[in-house]
């Protein structure tokens, strides 16, 4: 019989917060520093790889995306 744990019904950000409590819990203040610097810093060139995935999109790209999912009011 599988057994449900605290997290199951957590959101995603809930967990977050709780997953970083336990870590700065766990850790002290400078194994959480290090943690965040470690896993929060990403790698690779955003601003470039940003340009390539980004390339070609228009305004009207992103406003038809936008009423796709419902997140806009048409006036």
């Amino acid at each position: 019989m599988a057994t449900q744990t605290l997290t199951d019904d957590m959101t995603d950000e809930e967990f977050e917060r709780h997953a970083l409590a336990v870590l700065s819990r766990e850790l002290g203040l400078a194994g959480y520093a290090r943690y965040l610097r470690l896993c929060r810093s990403g790698k690779g060139d955003y601003p470039a790889d940003r340009h390539t995935w980004q390339a070609g999109i228009t305004l009207e790209d992103i406003w038809r995306d936008l009423e796709a999912q419902g997140l806009t009011q048409k006036p």
